[in-house]
């Protein structure tokens, strides 16, 4: 890692990406002047909107950092960095409170106390939430009231990067796409928040902004990639066959909402003593053999939530209602689907990538705190933490107030995106790189992603496909099953490899295994 990369301060700094990270960061570095460039208007197509159970914070009577840092590592499978994660969970308070002071409505109970909930693998109620379900969509409004009304901050709306701008192993700028034009802008530094990689895969959570274009971006120019093999299955996903699924969010579970199949029956409790509350790898997994084993998989709220789900998870209910289910009197379909990446551009606590003049956070970064499966809603603590630590880095630069230097430039012929392309790489990702994965499979898909990067239409998605690429490699070199990585050839966690994986796209691309004969594409 360059530790003391030299940066230009003659322009303003970069943002990529409009969500909880990027309106944080940018939030943070104020009054130095910033430029945010979003894929959508800010408040839409980010993730961070989407998140259902809040943010994880031990503020409670009777919780401790500890307490938090021991559930975080027991998530993690072995392998979470310690003592980011615990300088993550210590920050978290201070974090709550800037949101408070953005405007964000925390729950409260009638003595005005933040009303915290549990989630599972939680050991202590802490999780900071918004009526329920809505603590994404609460956060994502009260942050974009106050970008918009703070003057440091030009946000570029529907500008999709496509590439980091280097010179002799720096990052310096972005080229981007308006439409059919293309931009270039060269600013003191760039900060990737570009959100994470799930609509890489047919079955996912995300929204079609988090196609893995930041990670992509970040691994073509050269930067170290870790732990991509780590990519967290919600395990109850509204079963609809919707795109993106809607999220049965875990809170459900944390109020006493069971897990049944089709005949009623409970499966948790045999799979793990904590049964609904095992963490999210153990549950995704179980749920995954119930689908395709034809026992059907629920989510029974009847006896726990009843009839004040409208009031209590309005999201859900909504979603529910929409596709003909009432969850007050009927059990949900449930099934696994991509909704979180571990994995990410590398980073230090101040989230500066290997890369000189590039800093990362939220889920384009990897930080280490998360492992190889994330606690749930550690995950918006980390945003806001680490976003506010890059603000913290990069607001030693001595402001300029120059405008930055921004060009048209000629846009590649190909600049259109390839539905078909897309369509069969998300199928290729959920088939063989998904719950579980194995050699033949992830091979395949390698040889598969190899195949895609030389027809007509892979330049316009070379960063989509880089991030497959990376992801898939560091699943096949990883021999063992770990948090929410899972080899059905390889069914056990090797002591040798609890270690975090660190790869770049070059190592990535060097030649596999033969692609094994008669699987199906």
């Amino acid at each position: 890692m360059n530790r003391a990369a030299p940066v230009d301060a003659t322009a303003p700094i970069l943002v990529v990406g409009g969500g909880l990270a990027g309106l944080f960061c940018a939030l943070k570095l104020s009054p130095r002047p910033v430029v945010v460039l979003a894929a959508a208007p800010i408040g839409q197509g980010a993730s961070s909107a989407w998140a259902q159970g809040g943010i994880a914070a031990a503020m409670a009577e009777g919780d401790t950092f500890d307490k938090h840092l021991a559930d975080t590592l027991a998530a993690g499978a072995g392998i979470v960095d310690e003592a980011m994660a615990r300088g993550m969970i210590e920050d978290g308070p201070d974090r709550v409170h800037d949101l408070l002071a953005y405007g964000v409505p925390f729950d409260r109970d009638l003595e005005g106390r933040l009303d915290l909930s549990r989630e599972a693998a939680h050991s202590e109620r802490r999780i900071v939430r918004v009526r329920g379900d809505m603590a994404g969509r609460a956060i994502m409004e009260a942050l974009v009231a106050k970008v918009r009304a703070t003057p440091s901050i030009t946000v570029i709306e529907n500008a999709v990067a496509s590439d980091l701008l280097t010179e002799n192993g720096r990052v310096f700028g972005v080229r981007f796409l308006c439409g059919s034009e293309a931009f270039e802008w060269r600013g003191a530094a760039v900060v990737l928040a570009s959100g994470g990689i799930g609509h890489l895969f047919a079955v996912t959570t995300n929204p079609s902004e988090a196609g893995g274009r930041g990670l992509g971006m970040a691994a073509r120019a050269g930067a170290v990639i870790a732990d991509a093999e780590f990519v967290q299955f919600h395990p109850t996903a509204i079963d609809i066959g919707a795109d993106p699924a809607p999220l049965a969010t875990e809170a459900l579970r944390g109020e006493g909402s069971t897990l049944v199949d089709r005949h009623g029956e409970r499966f948790m409790p045999a799979v793990h003593p904590d049964a609904e509350l095992a963490p999210r790898d153990v549950v995704a997994r179980a749920i995954f053999r119930q689908v395709t084993s034809g026992a059907g998989a629920f989510l029974d709220c009847r006896a726990a939530v009843g009839a004040e789900f409208p009031n209590r998870f309005p999201t859900v209910y909504a979603s529910c209602i929409a596709a003909g289910i009432d969850p007050v009197t009927q059990p949900i379909p449930v099934v696994p689907a991509v909704h979180y990446h571990m994995g990410g551009v590398l980073t230090d606590a101040n989230g500066r990538a290997s890369l000189p003049g590039l800093w990362a956070c939220g889920e384009v970064s990897s930080t280490g705190v998360h492992g190889a499966n994330r606690l749930a809603s550690n995950s918006l603590l980390e945003a806001v933490v680490f976003a506010a630590r890059v603000a913290a880095d990069l607001s030693v630069l001595p402001p300029s107030g120059v405008e930055g230097e921004v060009a048209p430039v000629s846009a590649p012929a190909s600049a259109g995106e390839d539905a078909a392309l897309m369509a069969r790489l998300r199928a290729l990702m959920s088939r063989h790189v998904g719950v579980v994965r194995d050699a033949k499979g992830l091979a395949f898909a390698l040889a598969e992603i190899a195949a895609m990067d030389r027809l007509p239409g892979a330049p316009a998605h070379r960063n989509e496909l880089a991030a497959c690429r990376m992801i898939a490699h560091g699943a096949l070199k990883r021999e063992e099953s770990r948090g929410a990585h899972e080899r059905s050839d390889h069914p056990q966690a090797v002591e040798a490899d609890r270690h975090r994986s660190f790869a770049t796209l070059g190592e990535a691309q060097a030649p596999v295994i033969p692609q094994p004969e008669g699987l199906p594409a």
